[in-house]
């Protein structure tokens, strides 16, 4: 079963379709990225699971209940990390963290949240004086009380220098190991690319690509680089890697050959500058990184005929 699905989930604001016609699955005990540029929807889209909007057509199932009908009893299981969140300046960082233990009816220790999330050292004063990113750390401490089945996290990067950045991927595992679900929305790529089993990617309100990152990559048939440290670079070597049926471009720089290819040609790009003469030294490959997909499948230009030829394909597998 699903923990999150949504059947033909729209959201119009007038004339505006902001969420179109969205069918998404989210499995149990994943960690699944959310993606899509400015205003594609991906916040619209959390506000109607959330409850927090309505929806204007289409059906909304979040772990097993009616997102609208049974609102209550999914934010019983749901610990949330909002984009945009208040905190009461006067209070202190124990007293946020003792509210929400009181609200939800749970048995954690402060302190333990506060040590969990890295600010033990700050938990008895005033969050007027956090930092933002101590603030981000005390909100997702919060949405960690009472061991939720699902994590709801917009941007929970945001404020947090590398090390916080890095505790927080790490506590996003331990929740998934446990049990729980993470729906995990970032405009960081290299966030959700460290830590996500998925990512679905939202582009003008509607899911254009949904997969693991490998399968992204795969369907839209990504090219890898392959740099080559040869001993020369004889015309004739180029000549010949160029000529090849998968190769899409070749430069070279002294004695570095880059070759743009599909995975599958590596070898022979390897064999032609041999066998024109050049003796190869080393070599690396670069696969295509999340940002590329991402960029593939939502610009403009470059989505139309490097992604929405393959959505088909994404969807279905």
């Amino acid at each position: 079963m699903g923990a999150i699905e949504t059947n033909g989930l729209t959201k119009q604001y007038g004339d505006v379709t902001a969420v179109d016609s969205l069918d998404l699955v989210v499995d149990e005990g994943t960690i699944f990225g959310f993606l899509g540029p400015n205003g594609a929807g991906k916040s619209t889209v959390i506000n109607c699971l959330l409850d927090y909007i309505r929806p204007t057509e289409g059906q909304i199932s979040v772990l097993g209940h009616d997102a609208q009908a049974e609102t209550l009893a999914v934010r019983k299981r749901t610990g949330i990390l909002p984009q945009g969140f208040d905190l009461y300046d006067r209070l202190t960082g124990r007293q946020h963290l003792e509210f929400i233990i009181d609200s939800n009816d749970a048995a954690d220790d402060p302190e333990t949240i506060a040590d969990r999330v890295g600010i033990a050292d700050a938990i008895d004063r005033r969050v007027g004086g956090y930092s933002r990113g101590m603030t981000q750390r005390l909100v997702l401490g919060t949405a960690l009380i009472g061991q939720p089945d699902l994590l709801v996290l917009d941007e929970p990067s945001t404020g947090l220098d590398p090390e916080g950045a890095h505790e927080m991927r790490e506590i996003v595992r331990e929740e998934a190991d446990r049990g729980a679900t993470v729906f995990f929305s970032s405009h960081i790529l290299s966030q959700v690319e460290a830590v996500c089993d998925e990512v679905g990617i939202l582009q003008a309100g509607k899911l254009v690509a949904e997969d693991t990152i490998d399968g992204l990559r795969t369907a839209i048939e990504a090219e890898t680089t392959l740099t080559v440290a040869v001993d020369r670079t004889p015309d004739e070597a180029l000549a010949a890697v160029r000529a090849l049926a998968d190769v899409s471009s070749v430069s070279a720089t002294g004695t570095t050959v880059t070759v743009q290819c599909a995975d599958d040609a590596k070898m022979a790009v390897l064999r032609e500058l041999e066998a024109a003469g050049a003796t190869v030294e080393d070599f690396d490959l670069t696969k295509t990184t999340l940002e590329d997909l991402f960029l593939a499948y939502t610009d403009d230009e470059t989505g139309a005929s490097a992604g929405h030829d393959q959505l088909t394909k994404v969807l279905t597998q």
